[in-house]
């Protein structure tokens, strides 16, 4: 039996490093992959679950991380995406305060840390898949194929699939599920350590790896397949079951579950113990999220709204293909798969059904071969290479519920050692066929030199939002998600002549887009092209009568129409839907003020700032509306509890400024308005209203040189000229009664 063991290793003309050796080039080569990634930004989205997440602060009750989504929903709520990752969170909670702040360094020097010490792990993991587990009369594991793992450890480290977890930092959930997840397995190994006859086994083992299993989970749901894992490799590796005679003993009358093998070395109690734990991670699970599974959209998961049972499948079984396709060949990948971008299949004469054709003939050649192999070493590999492809991708299938994707490449980080261990073994069998084995080996060198090479570019790809969006129009151009994305970007940097481009062909691309039709319309807005964006913005809210940002676009574009009860009906529509909602309040505001109605501006802009104390705007638009009509104490007030909510708003220091110079406390308005200046040197307004102060105060000299100063930054502001006029007819005016 040990002969056969060592077969593997002898087929391979690869060579033999010490196993310290093999994990320190194992470690160098995945840092090298993804290294050029250690400083991009915070990409996709890393916006929702870092920038946005407030539970990434240190104000938030680190309690509040056991009741909150990924995101930092509430898990309670209908709208929570269902995806909970406290330990994930966790981290990057720890990142945050480390770093002092939302710096992505850190952040990507974590991931790529992880993605290194899972591949050096993998070194242990594949020399027990590939070389079974046996130990040395002292208790040492003994690795049976160093060789074997190493070469399948090293396709897993520069796999190209993997760029999205480790460049992308949300990846990070994937990552720490995988440490935990092979920990687990380890740790389960671990079990039988001092199991020489086979009838003994360390249930404080077996308990832990439970735990490392249910750690692996809260770091993202897939964790909990482990526990499946180590039952299979338990009954394959540690009781040397034979699956095919085990399910005819069964089926055979008369033959008792004793006899075939199930209480044997206590197979049964560890099982029950997995089930257990496995039971009960669930179920607490299930308490926690306190509400049914996430309702997803079309969108998000097109086939399986499918009407038809076959489409469904059909589709199904098409997406697992594009995943088996990624880990044959990584070189088409994206950031997104959904919107479009796999259309759906809805008849058999569709070419594509050609995929499922092949993915199943393999599927169904390697199942065959694991239950009626002749050969225990090849029905064990291939068996627990399926299992490590099949069970981790399983959360992922849509089988037991609907998932929000389609295709993620970060789904199949874990699936992708299963691959590995059988391109592994394939490469042993050809290798036995094959004469010129040294050739085949240089072969095998140059697909994991063009993996490293496309690690390294697909890596850089994630450095910036513009480069990973621009790079998915090559590999989805049918995804309206991809184009919204690049418009997006676009429009961020102030190009909007090209972003409108995008958006238009988002919406061409999926006519319900209703994002892309509130960010054109904003932009079709400041334009000025109401009608247009009128037109847009009102079929956005039919199709989605929620969505309470383009009701309130659609308020601001009405008020620019002069449809002002429309556009009253409009804010309050969408404060209806989104009843914290301290922009709408603003432009509620601005639309009373614009009727009039003072009263009711001033209530307005003050629920804004009520529900956004540091809402610069509605603070400002209150000190000045009380300004102008008179109320110069209560602008006063209002301007000094807005300082001190936001003390270096310059713009605020300049509005409180002319209140206090109106007040006549010169003193403390030039104070302020010096402040301002200071923090906004090249406001034209800020010299001009100065140059006021002094010319009122008498300091006239000082009022002449900020008249001059203002007029150099806006020649054009008319009533800076008219002062400075009235200024320099004074002054000479002095000048001559001086002379006199």
């Amino acid at each position: 039996m040990a002969q056969s063991e060592f077969s593997l290793d002898h087929e391979i003309s690869w060579f033999v490093l010490p196993s310290y050796w093999a994990k320190i080039i194992v470690g160098l080569i995945s840092c090298m992959c993804f290294a050029n990634s250690y400083d991009g930004d915070f990409v996709f989205d890393d916006s929702e679950a870092i920038i946005n997440n407030k539970d990434l602060r240190a104000e938030t009750p680190l309690g509040d991380l056991w009741h909150h989504d990924f995101w930092g929903g509430k898990l309670s709520s209908n709208t929570s995406h269902k995806s909970y990752r406290p330990l994930t969170v966790l981290t990057f909670r720890i990142n945050y305060l480390f770093a002092g702040g939302f710096h992505p360094v850190g952040f990507h020097v974590i991931n790529i840390i992880l993605h290194c010490a899972i591949s050096v792990l993998m070194v242990d993991v594949f020399s027990i898949l590939l070389g079974g587990l046996q130990y040395s009369s002292k208790g040492r594991r003994l690795n049976l194929a160093p060789k074997a793992s190493l070469l399948a450890t090293s396709l897993f480290a520069v796999h190209p699939v993997h760029t999205e977890c480790v460049a992308g930092v949300v990846g990070r959930a994937d990552l720490l599920c995988a440490l935990f997840f092979l920990l687990s397995f380890l740790g389960y190994c671990k079990a039988f350590r001092e199991n020489k006859e086979g009838n003994h086994f360390s249930i404080l083992w077996v308990l832990a790896s439970v735990l490392l299993g249910a750690i692996a989970m809260l770091c993202k749901e897939q964790g909990i397949t482990v526990l499946g894992l180590n039952a299979v490799f338990d009954a394959l590796v540690i009781n040397k079951l034979n699956i095919l005679e085990l399910i005819q003993k069964v089926l055979h009358k008369g033959k008792s579950l004793e006899n075939v093998g199930l209480f044997k070395k206590g197979l049964l109690f560890r099982i029950t113990l997995l089930l257990s734990g496995g039971a009960t991670m669930l179920c607490m699970r299930w308490r926690i999220m306190g509400t049914g599974p996430p309702a997803f959209t079309e969108v998000d998961n097109p086939a399986s709204f499918a009407d038809s049972l076959f489409v469904r499948a059909i589709n199904y079984n098409y997406y697992y293909s594009l995943n088996a396709w990624l880990l044959l060949c990584p070189w088409w990948l994206c950031f997104d798969w959904s919107m479009g971008c796999i259309p759906l299949i809805k008849s058999v004469s569709d070419w594509r059904i050609i995929a499922l054709a092949a993915l199943w003939f393999c599927l169904i050649g390697l199942i065959c071969q694991a239950l009626c192999s002749q050969d225990s070493h090849k029905r064990r590999i291939l068996t627990l290479g399926l299992g490590f492809l099949i069970i981790p991708f399983l959360p992922a299938s849509n089988l037991f519920f609907r998932v929000g994707f389609v295709v993620a490449e970060r789904v199949i980080y874990l699936p992708s050692i299963g691959y590995c261990m059988l391109l592994t073994y394939g490469f042993s069998l050809l290798s036995k066929q094959a004469k010129k084995k040294k050739m085949l080996a240089a072969a095998v060198l140059g697909i994991l030199f063009i993996n490293v090479l496309r690690c390294v570019i697909r890596s850089n790809q994630w450095r910036s939002e513009e480069q990973l969006f621009r790079s998915a129009l090559s590999v989805c151009p049918l995804n309206a998600k991809v184009h919204y994305n690049v418009g997006k970007n676009l429009a961020d940097k102030g190009n909007q002549t090209a972003a409108i481009k995008y958006y238009r062909e988002a919406v061409r691309l999926n006519p319900k887009y209703v994002h892309a039709m509130n960010n054109l319309g904003n932009i079709l807005k400041e334009r000025n092209e109401l009608q247009e964006a009128e037109g847009l913005l009102s079929l956005a809210v039919q199709i989605q009568p929620d969505f309470a940002a383009a009701w309130m676009n659609l308020g601001i574009v009405q008020n620019s129409l002069r449809r002002f009860e429309e556009a009253e009906q409009s804010y309050w529509t969408a404060i209806k839907h989104r009843k914290k909602y301290p922009d709408c309040y603003y432009n509620l505001g601005r639309l009373y003020a614009d009727l009039n109605r003072h009263i009711d501006a001033l209530n307005a802009w003050r629920n804004a700032t009520v529900l956004k104390p540091e809402h610069s705007l509605a603070w400002n638009n209150m000190i000045i509306l009380l300004d102008n009509t008179g109320n110069l104490a209560q602008a006063e007030a209002v301007g000094r509890e807005a300082l001190e909510l936001i003390p270096n708003d310059h713009s605020l220091m300049f509005s409180l400024a002319n209140v206090l110079g109106k007040s006549q406390k010169y003193k403390e308005s030039e104070a302020l308005f010096l402040k301002a200046i200071k923090a906004n040197p090249n406001a034209a307004s800020y010299h001009g209203n100065l140059a006021v102060l002094y010319h009122r105060w008498g300091n006239l000299d000082l009022a002449k040189k900020h008249y001059e100063v203002s007029l150099k930054l806006d020649p054009a502001a008319p009533g800076t000229k008219e002062n400075y006029s009235l200024l320099k007819r004074k002054l000479e005016q002095l000048q001559k009664k001086g002379d006199v």
